[in-house]
C-alpha cells in the first residue's frame, strides 16, 4: 500500500492506494470517530463491493442507501434518498458517510455529507478509475442542474480516501477509457515527462495490467494533492485541473447527463483546449497533435458532437463556473506540461475554435 497525503493543515487527510484495501478494516476504522456508518452506493456497484465493505465495518452500525446509476440521476431528487436514509436509520452528527463508487456517488455522497446536520464525517472509497484520480481527492462535491453540470454543489474534504485498485477489475471499458482522460490531463497540465511514460505504458494500462494502474493512480493523485494543497478553494492554479472541462461540460449539458460519459466529454473538450492554444501561437500542430493522439489511443472521442453548433457551445460556456465578471476564462496550454487560465484571448480565436472541422482533424492526424 502506498499512502499519500493532501496538505491543507487541520483538513488534512490521506490517501491510501493498494489492491486488496476494501478487506482491511483498519484503515478506515482510524477514520471513523463514531459508532454510526453510513454507504452510499448504487445499484451497479452494490452487487460487487458492498458485502465486503458491510464486512470490514462489521463492528459499526451500518445503513446502506443503494442509489440509481447515472449521471442523469445526479439531482436534488437522488440525493433527498440519502438524507430520508440518514434520518430513517436515526444517524446522529458523529456518524461518518462512506461514498462507494465512482464520481457521481462521490460528489453527491459528499454533499449530503456537508449538509446533513450542517456536517458529518465522509471517507471516499472510490472504484472507478476517473475518481480514484479526480473527483474523490480534493473536496469538490455538489449535483447537477439542468442548465449547468455540477452548478450546485460545496467544498468539503473527506477524511480519508481508500483507492483499491483490484475494483478496477470490474470497470467496464468505456469507463476506463473515460478515467484515462483524467490521467492524461495531468501530463498536458503539469507533468510533461508523465505524457512519454503514458505514451509507452497505454496498452499495459488499457489491459489493467496492475503496476501500470498503480503508477498511473500515483502520479496522478500526487499531482492533484499537490494542487488543492496549494489552492483548495480554486481561487487560482487549482483551475488548471479543469483542463477540457468548460467545453466537455457544454457537451454533457447540451447532450443530456449520461449520453457522453464525464472522461469523454472532457477528451473531446480537450481536443478543443488544444487546437485553441495552436491557434493562439501557444503549441506548435506537432504538440497539439501529440495530445490528441494519445486521447485516441486511449479510446476516447477525439471529436466534438458533429451536430452542437458554436451558438450551443457559447450558451451553455455562458454558466460555466469560472466564467467571473462576465468574462469567460478557459484553461489553456502555453505549451505542453504547463496551463494557463485566462480570459485573455481574441474572441474570432475562440469562435474559430469552435468552427473547427474536428472530424477532418482527427482523420489527418490519425492518417
Amino acid at each position: 500500500m502506498q499512502t499519500l497525503h493532501v496538505e491543507l493543515g487541520e483538513r488534512s487527510y490521506p490517501i491510501y492506494i493498494g489492491q486488496g484495501l476494501l478487506s482491511r478494516p483498519e484503515i478506515l476504522s482510524r477514520h471513523i470517530a463514531g459508532r454510526q456508518v453510513a454507504i452510499i452506493t448504487n445499484e451497479t456497484v452494490a452487487p460487487l463491493y458492498l458485502e465486503v465493505l458491510q464486512q470490514s465495518l462489521g463492528g459499526y452500525s451500518v445503513a446502506c442507501v443503494v442509489l440509481p446509476d447515472g449521471e442523469s440521476f445526479k439531482n436534488w431528487e437522488t440525493l433527498q434518498l440519502i438524507f430520508d436514509g440518514l434520518l430513517t436509520a436515526r444517524h446522529d452528527r458523529r456518524t461518518t458517510v462512506v461514498a462507494l463508487g465512482g464520481g457521481v456517488i462521490g460528489d453527491m455522497a459528499g454533499f449530503a455529507a456537508a449538509c446533513y446536520q450542517r456536517g458529518v464525517d465522509f471517507i471516499q472509497v472510490p472504484t472507478t478509475l476517473l475518481s480514484q484520480v479526480d473527483s474523490s481527492v480534493g473536496g469538490k462535491t455538489g449535483i447537477n442542474h439542468p442548465l449547468g453540470k455540477n452548478m450546485v454543489g460545496a467544498f468539503y474534504q473527506p477524511k480519508a480516501v481508500l483507492i483499491d485498485t483490484a475494483s478496477l477489475n470490474t470497470l467496464p471499458v468505456r469507463e476506463l477509457s473515460a478515467g484515462l482522460a483524467e490521467v492524461i490531463k495531468y501530463g498536458l497540465i503539469c507533468d510533461e515527462p508523465f505524457l512519454g511514460w503514458l505514451e509507452q505504458n497505454m496498452s499495459a494500462l488499457r489491459a489493467l495490467e496492475q503496476g501500470a494502474l498503480t503508477e498511473a493512480i500515483e502520479r496522478s493523485c500526487a499531482a492533484k494533492a499537490r494542487v488543492v494543497g496549494a489552492d483548495e478553494r480554486e481561487s487560482g492554479i487549482r483551475a488548471t485541473l479543469n483542463l477540457g472541462h468548460t467545453f466537455g461540460h457544454a457537451i454533457e449539458t447540451e447532450q443530456g447527463y449520461g449520453v457522453w460519459l464525464h472522461g469523454e466529454a472532457v477528451a473531446a473538450g480537450t481536443v478543443m483546449a488544444l487546437e485553441m492554444s495552436h491557434r493562439l501561437g501557444w503549441l506548435s500542430a506537432d504538440e497539439r497533435d501529440r495530445g490528441v493522439r494519445l486521447l485516441h489511443a486511449a479510446g476516447l472521442p477525439i471529436v466534438p458532437p458533429q451536430d452542437m453548433t458554436p451558438e450551443q457551445f457559447l450558451e451553455h460556456m455562458a454558466v460555466d463556473k469560472k466564467v467571473l465578471d462576465g468574462q469567460l476564462r478557459l484553461v489553456l496550454l502555453k505549451r505542453l506540461g504547463e496551463a494557463v487560465v485566462t480570459a485573455d484571448y481574441p474572441r474570432e480565436i475562440l469562435d474559430a475554435t469552435l468552427r473547427t472541422d474536428y472530424a477532418a482533424l482527427a482523420h489527418s492526424i490519425n492518417a
